[in-house]
């Protein structure tokens, strides 16, 4: 009876999914586990086998769990809103909605291509995934709750005395009753102030207009990632270089009108949960960074011969007498206001420069020095000196104030900035602070310093002179201590089809909901997804997109008349609102109503485990965790954080193959030289083959002085065997432009490519399909084997030729219950021997498991599988828990295994076998027996004899008496456990 693979995997694929065996209870008197990956955006190249690796470990760990008698819920959907489906709609002239279907689904799309689809792809690997659960961020009945988690966040504002979000009705309150004068708030600056008689004898819009600058979700004009070739505002981690990730294209800083969250107000309890969770410590130190806490204060720089005042944001009070110039941001607002006549021109031009490049590029580079004088003065707050201002693109807007007050003997950067400029018009020669000698680099130290030349903080530190110096800030109204931080509101529109629409509408210019009972408010057809053609995002292009607010509907654009139907909201909102809290729904992804029941939710609570990339360390996990925070301070969500522990799994890397070709022929097909002939650069060879061809082809003008050289190029690695040997015929078929090409061959007449490790993607053409894998080898194969490539969080490369040796063990293993005659498992009594294999085994794959050492619980399972047929063994004491202890990581044949040892039901809620320390207990020794220190032989022995019954055993043995030869030893040296040892 053969191991069939395709055969017994079919066969349980459709029984589990005819079964819902993996089906969670959203009650059970079993413990919960929440297992979550992170989902997939669904491109139509599908999955490649770097895919399913962080979902092969989570479905390890959720199936251990099943068996530990957990109620595990281990979902899985898909992210389907995006920037890749529109762009691949606008060059194909598909809708997204129909290709992103057929990603999933499979199908033919409308180009003629054949999609095998995700879903088809996922079920082949045999994950225990609840697919009841499954969502889809596209789906109107998923995003219709995206729009109400909008509209509570719009409706809220920030209470820094409660330390949570509120409803906006309870600010109102305060306002009608105090006005906002002690309104404890996070809120934009500089908001006036107001009594509640003036709150109450505003208009209507008014008062609108100052709750914008309340609410959790707001509009503002902000500088933004503008990307023309996308049409589109990108997030900074969809920058790459200062291009789109996305296609490349440049990204510039460009002001605009757009929707924010106000993640800030969370700033601090972001900080302070990353304590309370499990997660890698260099996730949390980059959410650490992003956020950016820092402690000083801020100060007022009067500008001269102006009413407008500088606010700066300092880490360093204590320094305020080493300020040398003053450098504001390139897109601060005051730049225009101060710069004068002189130096217009060159500002300008800066600033037209300096928006081409992206905020992280502008942060990254530390060796760039540049900036122009604005020919404007701002005044010390305690000296009343003249402190030149310039603007610099190394002072970004978004942070702090977008002003700093430069102090080149105390800062690296400031004191470049001011050594590059000096000289120059309206640059200052450093002052010095400090007792400290800076003539040659600037002195950055909080401690071992006195301040001099400092006025009322001469001799004192760092911590003395931050206190005093803010006391006389807020004596004389220019400052105050302040908490700042680098997290800034992320901007959540954008100008794309492809997302979830906004439920807002718009009379008099300013924002109105719709009411949570019309949801969802559903993305209406479109000719194109392009932007309209004055600019306007592509849902300009939508006939059928205005709001009848007397009917509660959506109603032709044309109809729009401001009286009873306006407007609606022509951006969309942002990869990561769907993405934002879709854990939640997977609780309870039937509700119609709620985005997920009350029961669901306190049951559930939080992820347990989350396993993902960790590319998304300052996106999705910072965006997620701020979602949570809200709908928990809104009652809904019951716990504060997410996702309790987070695993990043490595990536899995692509083996490209290249082919070389050479550069510098003329009037011929393109010629290519094998891998060792570029590698030794045989370049005689070369030009020798190089002039017979061109002969054969009449060209006459090829000379050997004519440089040559060889470019490397990929090749499908489909065309390439595991012996390196390039399908010739293949490739030529390839590429049109290939038809005709030339192959200078290696001596034994074959052409071999080059290697080389790196991302698998299908623009290198190293991509391999786990549906190849699973199609020759098994799914089980193809599991084990990205278990066993190495730990979890590390990358690795894939190499193809290792799965036959996988694939070798699991037949392996089918013959220790099989033979060419059916089942051979017997009711035995299993020996010592079979028991020590199996526990070791048990214990070794329960601790790896749950210390996510997937790969050792691999070679566990060879290590046994090659004992257990050393030992001959068929016993079912052995070989049933064996079954169910291979069963997470390789189920199919597990459950085959199950069933045919006359079993009812699945394995995978069967009781993992529990590790009896017992079997491992030595109860012999097999000692080395040396003579004068070399050991001549091996004896096996009791552990409980004495030194003395050892001896007397050792000495009546035939070798050790041939050894001595008559002789007596002068020493018999005994180490019970270790070693015996005849000296003399």
């Amino acid at each position: 009876m053969k191991y069939n693979p395709n055969e017994i995997e079919a066969k349980w694929q459709k029984k589990w999914a005819e079964n819902k065996t993996f089906a969670a209870e959203n009650n059970s008197d079993k413990p919960k586990y929440y297992v979550l990956d992170m989902f997939p955006y669904p491109s139509g190249a599908g999955l490649h086998v770097g895919h399913p690796l962080g979902y092969i470990a989570s479905d390890v760990y959720s199936r251990f769990k099943r068996h530990q008698g957990f109620n595990v819920l281990h979902p899985m959907g898909y992210d389907s809103f995006g920037l890749p489906a529109e762009q691949y709609a606008i060059q194909t002239g598909q809708r997204p909605e129909d290709t992103t279907r057929v990603n999933i689904d499979g199908g033919v799309d409308k180009e003629g291509n054949q999609i095998a689809g995700y879903r088809t792809q996922l079920d082949k690997i045999g994950f225990s995934f609840d697919w009841d659960r499954e969502v889809r961020t596209s789906n109107p009945d998923y995003y219709k709750h995206t729009q109400w988690i909008f509209i509570q966040l719009f409706n809220s504002w920030y209470n820094k005395t409660t330390d949570k979000a509120e409803d906006i009705s309870t600010l109102i309150a305060l306002f009608e009753k105090d006005g906002n004068a002690n309104v404890n708030a996070v809120s934009d600056d500089n908001i006036a102030a107001f009594s509640a008689a003036e709150w109450n004898a505003f208009a209507k819009d008014e008062q609108e207009k100052i709750l914008l600058q309340y609410r959790l979700t707001y509009l503002a004009e902000t500088e933004v990632n503008w990307c023309p070739g996308l049409g589109t505002v990108l997030a900074n981690d969809e920058i790459v270089n200062g291009v789109s990730e996305r296609g490349g294209f440049p990204v510039v800083r460009k002001k605009m009108t757009q929707w924010s969250m106000r993640i800030s107000a969370y700033a601090e309890r972001l900080l302070q949960g990353l304590d309370t969770i499990d997660w890698s410590e260099s996730i949390k130190e980059s959410q650490r960074n992003w956020i950016g806490k820092s402690v000083g204060a801020m100060v007022d720089f009067r500008l001269q011969n102006s009413e407008s005042s500088i606010s700066v944001f300092t880490t360093r009070p204590d320094t305020i007498f080493g300020v040398t110039f003053m450098t504001l941001a390139p897109e601060h607002e005051l730049v225009a206001q101060i710069t004068t006549a002189e130096q217009k021109a060159a500002v300008e031009a800066y600033i037209e420069k300096t928006a081409k490049r992206s905020e992280r590029e502008r942060m990254a580079d530390v060796k760039t020095i540049s900036g122009v004088f604005t020919g404007a003065y701002a005044e010390h707050p305690f000296t009343k000196e003249a402190i030149p201002v310039w603007i610099g693109d190394y002072v970004l807007a978004g942070y702090g104030t977008g002003a700093v007050m430069a102090v080149p003997c105390g800062d690296e950067r400031d004191y470049a900035f001011a050594n590059f400029f000096k000289g120059q018009n309206g640059m200052q020669d450093i002052k010095n602070i400090f007792d400290k000698d800076i003539s040659e680099a600037a002195f950055g130290a909080k401690e071992g310093f006195q301040l001099v030349d400092s006025d009322f903080l001469n001799g004192l530190g760092y911590k003395e002179a931050t206190k005093k110096v803010i006391e006389e800030l807020e004596n004389i109204g220019q400052g105050k201590g302040k908490i700042n931080y680098r997290l800034r509101d992320a901007v959540f529109s954008r100008q794309r089809y492809w997302g979830e629409p906004f439920p807002v509408y718009y009379v008099n210019g300013l924002p109105q909901m719709i009411d949570a009972q019309h949801l969802p408010i559903i993305l209406p057809e479109v000719e194109k997804y392009l932007p309209t053609e004055d600019g306007l995002p592509p849902l300009g292009n939508a006939a059928v997109w205005a709001w009848d607010s007397v009917n509660n509907k959506v109603v032709d654009t044309n109809l729009v008349d401001n009286t009873t139907i306006f407007p609606l909201e022509l951006n969309t909102m942002p990869g990561w609102a769907g993405s934002s809290w879709y854990w939640m729904r997977y609780m309870d992804a039937a509700n119609e109503n709620e985005f997920a029941s009350a029961e669901a939710l306190k049951y559930w609570e939080s992820v347990d485990l989350y396993i993902g990339g960790s590319e998304h360390a300052t996106g999705h996990l910072l965006y997620s965790r701020f979602w949570n925070k809200f709908l928990k301070d809104k009652g809904f969500a019951p716990t504060e954080e997410p996702f309790k522990k987070l695993i990043n799994q490595g990536m899995i890397l692509g083996t490209s193959a290249f082919v070389y070709r050479v550069l510098g022929t003329m009037g011929i097909p393109p010629v290519f030289v094998s891998s060792t002939i570029y590698k030794n650069n045989n370049l005689d060879f070369v030009h020798s083959e190089l002039k017979r061809i061109h002969k054969e082809y009449n060209v006459e003008e090829w000379s050997e002085q004519l440089t040559i050289g060889f470019s490397p190029i990929h090749a499908d690695v489909s065309m390439v065997n595991s012996s390196d040997e390039l399908d010739v015929e293949k490739f030529k078929g390839w590429r049109e432009d290939f038809a005709n090409a030339i192959f200078l061959m290696e001596e034994n007449g074959k052409y071999i490519v080059g290697r080389e490790v790196e991302k698998m993607s299908k623009s290198k053409y190293n991509v391999v399909t786990p549906d190849n894998i699973c199609a020759e080898y098994g799914a089980d194969t193809l599991r084990l084997y990205e278990m066993f490539l190495g730990p979890l969080e590390q990358a690795k490369p894939w190499n193809t030729a290792g799965i036959s040796g996988v694939f070798g063990f699991l037949k392996k293993l089918w013959r220790l219950y099989f033979d060419d005659n059916g089942l051979i498992v017997t009711n035995d009594e299993p020996t010592k021997d079979n028991l020590k294999s199996l526990h070791k085994t048990i214990k070794k794959v329960a601790e790896d498991i749950e210390g996510f050492s997937f790969n050792t619980s691999v070679s566990q399972f060879m290590i046994c599988v090659n004992e257990l047929s050393t030992q001959n063994c068929h016993s079912r004491a052995i070989l049933e828990p064996l079954a169910i202890v291979i069963s997470p990581y390789a189920p199919h044949i597990a459950e085959e295994l199950w069933s045919l040892l006359g079993n009812e039901g699945s394995i995978a809620t069967v009781a993992f076998p529990v590790f009896e320390a017992a079997h491992l207990v030595e109860s012999e020794k097999e000692y080395p027996v040396s003579f004068n220190g070399k050991m001549r032989f091996t004896i096996k022995l009791p552990l409980d004899l004495t030194k003395e019954q050892i001896e007397e055993i050792v000495m009546k043995d035939e070798r050790t008496q041939k050894q001595l030869d008559g002789r007596t030893p002068n020493k018999v040296i005994i180490v019970p456990g270790k070693i015996i040892n005849l000296v003399g």
